[in-house]
């Protein structure tokens, strides 16, 4: 008999959060790893430094290129010499307050780097290749029930970030109607983790009172306590990526927990787990958290933090991708929290 095939996987944004994680997942399985990464003056890749020889940016399943799906060129030449099983866009500029401040460039990565990948597929006549768009609750933005939301909700968004998401979902839809492509939607919620970039706001809470408690920062400074969010861990949702690209036929899937919480109450769980008693003192921009042993404010806000258009409740129903993917979050926001908690420790 011979060799076992080994699927190649082509990853863009390989960098971030959730691709060191879904190639965890992938080279668990046996598969081959192509990773894009933009060229710059620092590596950036201490994400997955773990998984290669970061001098030569490969292993014998692992490799890295230099590319920019701003760059359609690039783009198409990688996937034409890689020839993947496998595409997964995770690659966008992934802020939503920064796309107020920078919507052309959020919309040129977000929007049109998605159309340069599937337009790339399509050029190639890579019939085999199965496409993964890492679609964002974002997209529901501005929800009149709150209740929670499904692959048939409407899409209302409220960000150039979101706007940039509803194109590049519509863009993967239309390619797989119009040209045959296997081409999916995960309509990822908010998934964190340890590996979380800072100015995320849970990444940015951990870390700002993880800090507070060492004696290293005085206070955490935020925007707004009343978003409500779905949060689960980044670990979970890269399996269920994998799980849509390998169901029978190419679909969309609302991944998220079904539970909510404010950003608010994400700060008294993750000062409860530290120890530190909060008590909560004003109303509107002027609410304080003060630390009920020191007495000192350690938590206040800030209108640069607003959006000028917030998204006030997000809480997607992942009953479909639980039916037929057999996918389903393990990690409570509990389980996500000490993790963070526990990471961030040893920093200190």
């Amino acid at each position: 008999m011979g060799k076992i095939k080994k699927k190649i996987a082509l990853i863009f944004g390989i960098t971030g959060q959730d691709g060191s994680y879904l190639s965890e997942l992938l080279l668990k399985k046996n598969y081959i790893i192509h990773g894009v990464k933009r060229r710059s003056s620092s590596a950036n890749t201490e994400r997955i430094d773990h998984l290669f020889d970061s001098l030569n940016f490969s292993n014998k399943n692992f490799f890295i290129h230099y590319g920019d799906i701003a760059d359609g060129t690039s783009t198409l030449n990688i996937i034409n010499k890689v020839k993947p099983d496998e595409i997964y866009n995770l690659a966008a500029q992934s802020h939503v307050r920064v796309s107020f401040d920078v919507p052309e460039y959020t919309a040129d990565i977000t929007a049109l780097g998605a159309l340069r990948i599937l337009e790339s597929i399509r050029i190639l006549n890579l019939k085999k290749t199965k496409y993964y768009q890492a679609s964002s609750s974002e997209m529901y933005g501005l929800v009149k029930n709150k209740k929670s939301l499904n692959e048939k909700t409407p899409f209302h968004p409220r960000s150039v970030y979101g706007i940039s998401k509803v194109f590049a979902y519509n863009a993967t839809v239309h390619y797989r109607e119009a040209y045959n492509i296997f081409a999916c939607n995960g309509i990822l919620f908010n998934h964190e983790s340890p590996r979380r970039g800072p100015t995320f706001v849970t990444k940015k809470i951990v870390q700002g009172l993880v800090r507070i408690k060492k004696g290293l920062q005085k206070k955490l400074t935020l925007g707004n306590l009343y978003a409500v969010r779905d949060w689960g861990h980044a670990k979970d949702y890269a399996i269920s990526m994998w799980k849509i690209l390998q169901y029978k036929k190419p679909d969309d899937w609302v991944i998220a927990t079904n539970k909510d919480q404010t950003v608010k109450k994400f700060i008294e769980l993750v000062a409860k787990k530290l120890d530190i008693q909060l008590k909560w003192r004003g109303k509107g921009i002027e609410e304080k958290g003060i630390n009920k042993d020191s007495k000192k404010i350690i938590v206040d806000l800030d209108k640069k933090y607003l959006r000028p258009s917030e998204v006030d409740f997000l809480k997607g129903d992942f009953s479909k991708a639980k039916r037929h993917l057999k996918w389903s979050p393990s990690i409570s926001t509990d389980e996500l929290i000490e993790d963070m908690i526990n990471e961030e420790l040893k920093i200190y």
